[in-house]
């Protein structure tokens, strides 16, 4: 005989399941599927990090799966990570950032917490140790000041990256800007609108051949370049440099510490609390202990990071921290004292108006038939964008009064070019631009020869960059007519290319490759593609 399946079981089941939906609605923190997603959670840890920091991202990452969690990284530029942090902080568990400066921009200094210093670099100037040594360099104490004069005197040229979109860029400045208002106790907004400081920071901005949005590209720049006599950096970078010009038999860099004041980048690491998952901070906590371990310290080390904060360290390793390139461990270094949110942002500004290398910029556009509808639409966007003050001015991409722009549209020919001499009056060029309609096919080619002829004429007083963009084949002119005219021209002008729709990227590649430029992406954002190039001239 059958046993009756007991209906008190079911009852109860089903009293538990009515309990929890309940719970669910009135308390979603106590219910057991927050419980159990919070449990998952908590052993994930994501980190918005510093481009400097990819070099560690595996040794991070198997560190932390064999002690029970994961780490997962978002690699950004840090004054993109400042932006980030301000709109989108509840998306990630900890910041990384190359200069703890740069958490007091935050609009809310209580976004993070527990931040600690991992290592420390320098920023400095690495120049061919023959030419350091020409220039009396190599041995002596240095100035600030010294460093202005060589420049000024046509003596230095050097390339940096870009002080308005990255760390080194920007801490290199404000140590300039800070030795040579007499280094102060502290930068006060004042001292910006001495104008024997702006004529002594414009002469040294003259100095720039090339600028890069990107720190790490730099380094590529700098190694690929066959022209380039001198370059500012960190020191981790500049070690990196160095290793890499030794491995393809070239002249390596002598680096140069002014005694007056070096910016100095302290690596901080802190987290930020949603008060949701406890698990978290203690797994943050935890891997900020290993890193600032005797262990995490060493492997830093091997990296070219200091890990000593202040004073001197004595035997290090000298095939790292290498006399010959000009580093001296157990010397003291005189660290720039960085100034206030106001006037930073009162420097940058001061920067971008009036002492950055004025730049000539010549876009190629594509109008080709295969541009019709959202090709074109995009483009117009993105160019407006870019030409607005208002708008460019957000994300500090906006051109100055000193730059000069020009636009030359190209199909199956090179169209009529499209031009002002001063980069605040653009209503007019963002007009034509608006005008023009897609039709036939694409000469890249033949407009990127014809912006190189442009800038051939013009003044090493500019800083002179193409940016071209294509959705398509390049279909009229040859790779081969371009390279000709490139050598001919003896040119070291870079042609950074943006991919759109179905550009073929092997042939931007080349172009890239033959003027020791970059591709960019602009297949899943054209304005985004445009807002990265812009850094780069």
């Amino acid at each position: 005989m059958k046993k009756k399946k007991s209906k008190r079981g079911g009852g109860i089941l089903l009293l538990i399941i009515i309990f929890l939906i309940l719970l669910e609605i009135n308390n979603p923190k106590l219910s057991i599927f927050h419980v159990i997603q919070s449990s998952f959670s908590g052993r994930k840890i994501s980190i918005l990090s510093s481009n400097d920091n990819k070099d560690l991202e595996k040794e991070i990452k198997e560190y932390a799966k064999k002690n029970g969690f994961s780490v997962d990284f978002t690699y950004m530029g840090d004054l993109d990570i400042v932006d980030e942090l301000n709109v989108n902080s509840s998306q990630y568990d900890a910041v990384w950032i190359s200069n703890s400066m740069w958490l007091y921009m935050l609009n809310d200094s209580k976004i993070t917490s527990e931040s600690k210093s991992i290592s420390v670099s320098p920023v400095v100037m690495g120049i061919q140790k023959k030419k350091a040594e020409n220039l009396g360099l190599v041995g002596k104490d240095v100035t600030n000041l010294d460093i202005l004069n060589l420049i000024k005197n046509k003596e230095i040229k050097y390339i940096m990256s870009s002080v308005t979109q990255t760390n080194d860029g920007a801490s290199s400045y404000l140590g300039f800007l800070n030795a040579l208002a007499g280094s102060p106790e502290v930068l006060t907004e004042e001292m910006l609108d001495d104008q024997t400081l702006i004529d002594n920071m414009k002469n040294l901005f003259q100095g720039v051949e090339r600028v890069s949005g990107d720190q790490d590209y730099l380094e590529t720049m700098f190694v690929n370049g066959s022209t380039y006599e001198a370059v500012i950096a960190s020191e981790s970078s500049l070690i990196n440099i160095n290793k890499k010009l030794k491995a393809n038999n070239k002249e390596e860099l002598y680096l140069i510490y002014p005694i007056d004041g070096v910016p100095i980048n302290d690596s901080t690491l802190a987290f930020i609390d949603h008060y949701e998952v406890p698990e978290k901070k203690e797994h943050y906590l935890e891997l900020q202990k290993y890193l600032r371990s005797k262990e995490g310290q060493e492997k830093l080390k091997q990296l070219g990071r200091r890990t000593w904060y202040g004073g001197i360290s004595k035997n290090e390793d000298k095939n790292i921290f290498n006399k010959d390139w000009g580093i001296h461990t157990e010397e003291y270094l005189t660290g720039t004292k960085f100034p206030s949110k106001k006037v930073i942002t009162k420097a940058i500004n001061l920067y971008i108006e009036e002492l950055r290398k004025p730049s000539h910029t010549v876009f190629c556009l594509d109008y080709s038939g295969s541009m019709i509808g959202d090709g074109n639409e995009q483009l117009v966007e993105s160019m407006e964008y870019i030409l607005s003050q208002e708008q460019a001015s957000v994300a500090k991409l906006q051109f100055s009064k000193h730059d000069k722009i020009t636009v030359i549209p190209f199909s199956y020919e090179v169209k009529d070019k499209i031009e002002t001499d001063n980069g605040k009056e653009t209503e007019e060029m963002i007009r034509q631009i608006k005008d023009l309609s897609p039709v036939g096919g694409t000469a890249l080619y033949d407009c990127a020869i014809s912006g190189l002829d442009v800038l051939n004429e013009e003044s090493d007083d500019y800083t002179k960059t193409i940016i071209a963009m294509t959705d398509g084949a390049i279909n009229i002119g040859t790779f081969e007519e371009l390279e000709r005219k490139y050598n001919q021209l003896n040119s070291t002008v870079p042609i950074y290319s943006i991919t759109f729709g179905s550009a073929k990227e092997k042939q931007l590649k080349e172009i890239a490759d033959l003027t020791n430029a970059k591709v960019f992406n602009g297949k899943s954002g054209l304005l985004q593609a445009f807002k990265e190039v812009r850094g780069y001239n």
